[in-house]
């Protein structure tokens, strides 16, 4: 199996999620983050003691941006051919095959995936069972 090649530990700046204002005295609305827009809100003209806004400064670090717990990026696999650009990149970028590909092409993808030594996140996803 492919060991990822991860050259930090991934730190996340925030991982509280940004609620709404005042979404907590209202039930009808949800604590999905909306920009507050009034003229006079406390939260958009950024007092002491007020939730958070959302900006470019909670970004993550470019070295270790898009890189998932198992510490590989995500590729996109969707037949066989795809599999050949990741052999050269395989400690970095794993193989998701895409939710539109059929059992069939799924087995294939898998099998060839053992072959060619390639990471595959969702590699039993939709099969029964698959002989390498």
């Amino acid at each position: 199996m492919v060991k990822p090649f991860v050259p930090r530990n991934i730190v996340k700046k925030r991982t509280k999620k940004f609620t709404r204002h005042r979404c907590e005295l209202f039930p009808q609305l949800s604590s999905s983050w909306r920009k507050p827009r009034g003229e006079d809100s406390p939260v958009r003209r950024r007092y002491k003691g007020q939730k958070a806004m959302p900006n470019k400064g909670y970004g993550s670090d470019r070295r270790t941006k898009y890189i998932t717990p198992s510490g590989f990026k995500n590729f996109p696999v969707n037949n066989v051919q795809d599999l050949y650009m990741l052999l050269m990149q395989n400690r970095k970028y794993a193989g998701v095959i895409s939710h539109t590909v059929g059992a069939k092409a799924r087995k294939a993808i898998v099998r060839k995936a053992h072959e060619l030594d390639v990471r595959l996140i969702n590699g039993n996803a939709k099969l029964r069972r698959v002989d390498v």
